[in-house]
């Protein structure tokens, strides 16, 4: 039978303690981005922006030519992919994003892979069985561009202590 390392929640993520400032993980879990992914998050958004929904109109209208990846889709993905090896299990709520930015546009058919860099780290002053993590996300394409990036502060829980 595996057993997992101590520091880690029976789900997978790691415990407040666990992080330590400067440390950058790259994540496992990579995705190539579809059409349907773009269409369906605008949809489910209620966001009839044409320079995701509308080929056309990119085509003719647009210098890029083609429809661009949603970035709220982009940021929820990068975010996302990070989960498993950070907060699975162990993340009590997410407290904020911020510095969220998009430096190069995500098509239909890129993959991205993610690396999360924690930045900071302080105990709870309201629950001595937490502490807020912050981590500095970023997503490249396939060829090495950088296409989101944010900061991210979680309110995480301590490691239970033995009875």
């Amino acid at each position: 039978m595996n057993t997992l390392p101590r520091s880690t929640h029976p789900r997978g993520g790691l415990y407040y303690e666990d992080f330590d400032v400067g440390a950058v993980l790259h994540h496992r879990l990579t995705r190539t981005v579809t059409q349907m992914d773009n269409m369906l998050f605008s949809n489910m958004t209620l966001n009839p922006q044409p320079l995701h929904i509308d080929a056309h109109f990119c085509a003719t209208e647009t210098e890029w030519g083609r429809p661009i990846v949603n970035s709220l889709f982009t940021l929820g993905l990068m975010i996302g992919i990070s989960v498993n090896d950070t907060t699975l299990g162990t993340t009590i709520a997410n407290l904020g994003m911020s510095e969220a930015t998009f430096p190069a546009p995500l098509f239909e058919g890129d993959t991205i892979n993610v690396m999360t860099e924690i930045a900071a780290k302080r105990e709870s002053k309201s629950r001595p069985t937490a502490g807020i993590v912050d981590f500095l996300h970023r997503a490249y394409k396939q060829d090495g561009t950088l296409v989101a990036q944010c900061r991210r502060q979680a309110f995480m829980h301590k490691r239970p202590t033995a009875s």
